[in-house]
């Protein structure tokens, strides 16, 4: 009798144990907590466990939430995978907008400074006669800078007619005794390649000017292009799957009384590459970019730079001058043989002669020469910003490089310990989308066709994403204007309104749209 009461009393003491242990399991109060820590404000948390019928995202046996809280959650869920978006993409998004901006803002102020000098020091050293014909200068630099900032400007012609029109000047200086008409002008320009009046000046000059402007214009482009493209992707919204197992993976540990399990690893990773597939595929369009932005910084710094061409560009201006002046005998006997003798001018200005039009030789001049005036002074502190931009060259290399694969990263750099997951560490002691333990299922691959496996995500892989598709479309275009620009080609720019839409700028700095010439 006294074996059976110990009996009945051990196996009740037993028996209240366990009871009590499940009412500990049961208990939701860590979840109120939680939930409060996150910024929910429910109304009706359950204290205990109640039946989850009403569930569905979380698993549907006895649970800590209600129906209003699996709706929250769903639609917190939204908002903390833009946030996750938005945070990891931060840094490759500021990185092209401060590079752009900066290399933008120097090459204009180069064009400028290099204008301002060249006015100074060609009106202190031909005087009257630079004033008189200066908006033959004034119309280079303007349609410089047009190029530039993306104007339908063809630089070899537009070089061609400057050299033509500084001849039809200067022959008419160096000839005012004769009248000189607008036909006679054509004509002395149809000799112009024979006469070679500028020497090989205009020759070397172009080569130098087209491909140093084509290579900056273009990286600065290819920097906008990238700064649109990371900005237009970060922001792609989850699609409703996405968003389905982004609450499962997150949010149902409160449901199950565990609000303080993390996802597993792995887990995380399905989920995440499913959500970003189409991210994903973007990668070896991006790749492709990459190593093409890297190519054209290499023309940045290389004897074609922009500076080392504009930075004396007066000088070898004036170096043509010179050979024109020191060769203005015989270019005249030859344009008179060709196009024949022009008419006097008449005594008065005949009377002139060459020597009054100039009070004194038109003389070259170096750079130690220029003075310390406003624009000489900014020239040479342009320079030092120059030095200061070959540091941003080698700067922008290193950060391209190491934007390599990152869209097909964003998984890893989103599933990271501590932040979203429990790390490898704890993978039996995570979240697996069912409970507290092991998550089993192999890493699918990068890339929207992967993702027919994925044992996590429903994805419908015959319908890639329209906005990621663009990208995709926007970085081939650029990858192509890239390697035309390394190879000092150019691509002339048209209205893109039709096709490009989604590169269009509010200004009219740059329309996107590019056609081979």
């Amino acid at each position: 009798m006294f074996r059976l009461e110990t009996t009945i009393i051990c196996t009740f003491s037993v028996l209240f144990v366990a009871v009590k242990a499940d009412f500990r399991a049961r208990n939701c109060s860590q979840v109120a907590e939680a939930c409060a820590g996150r910024g929910f404000s429910f109304t009706n948390i359950p204290l205990q466990e109640i039946p989850g019928p009403h569930l569905r995202v979380c698993p549907q046996g006895n649970t800590c939430c209600t129906q209003e809280m699996e709706d929250a959650f769903g639609q917190q869920s939204k908002l903390d995978f833009d946030h996750l978006l938005e945070e990891t993409t931060e840094t490759l998004r500021t990185t092209f907008v401060s590079r752009h901006e900066r290399f933008d803002e120097f090459f204009l102020e180069l064009l400028e400074n290099t204008e301002r000098s060249l006015h100074e020091m060609f009106q202190k050293t031909y005087g009257k006669p630079y004033l008189q014909n200066a908006e033959v200068f004034v119309n280079l630099f303007a349609e410089l800078k047009r190029y530039y900032t993306g104007g339908n400007v063809n630089l070899e012609e537009m070089l061609n007619d400057f050299w033509s029109q500084l001849l039809e000047r200067m022959f008419m200086l160096l000839n005012s005794q004769y009248v000189i008409t607008e036909d006679y002008l054509e004509c002395i320009i149809k000799y112009a390649d024979q006469l070679k009046p500028f020497g090989d000046v205009p020759k070397k000059l172009k080569v130098q000017v087209t491909r140093a402007f084509i290579a900056a214009r273009t990286f600065v482009q290819g920097l906008y292009v990238g700064r649109e493209v990371a900005k237009r992707v970060s922001k792609v919204n989850g699609t409703p799957a996405c968003l389905r197992v982004l609450t499962k993976m997150v949010y149902c540990p409160f449901c199950q009384g565990m609000p303080a399990v993390k996802p597993c690893k792995n887990y995380c990773l399905n989920v995440m590459k499913g959500c970003l597939a189409n991210q994903a595929d973007l990668n070896p369009e991006w790749n492709q970019y990459i190593d093409a932005m890297l190519l054209v910084a290499q023309r940045l710094e290389g004897p074609f730079n922009i500076e080392s061409v504009m930075g004396p560009i007066d000088v070898k201006i004036s170096e043509a001058i010179m050979i024109l002046q020191d060769n203005s005998a015989e270019v005249s006997f030859r344009v008179f043989q060709g196009c024949g003798q022009p008419k006097p001018a008449g005594s008065t200005r005949s009377a002139r002669g060459v020597s009054n039009v100039y009070s004194s030789r038109f003389r070259p001049y170096s750079p130690e020469e220029r003075p310390t005036t406003a624009a000489g002074t900014s020239l040479d502190r342009l320079r030092i910003v120059w030095r200061t931009m070959q540091h941003s060259v080698i700067d922008i290399k290193e950060q391209l490089k190491l934007f390599k694969n990152f869209w097909s990263n964003l998984p890893e750099a989103i599933c990271v310990e501590d932040k979203v997951t429990a790390g490898n560490v704890s993978e039996g002691e995570c979240w697996n989308g069912h409970t507290k333990s092991r998550y089993f299922p192999e890493v699918v691959k990068d890339g929207l066709t992967s993702q027919v496996n994925n044992p996590e995500v429903d994805v419908d892989i015959t319908r890639p994403d329209t906005i990621i598709r663009q990208q995709i479309m926007a970085l081939r275009v650029v990858t192509n204007k890239l390697k035309n620009a390394y190879n000092g080609n150019d691509i002339t720019f048209q209205d893109s309104s039709k096709n490009f839409p989604f590169l269009q700028k509010n200004s009219c700095r740059i329309q996107w749209g590019f056609q081979k010439v």
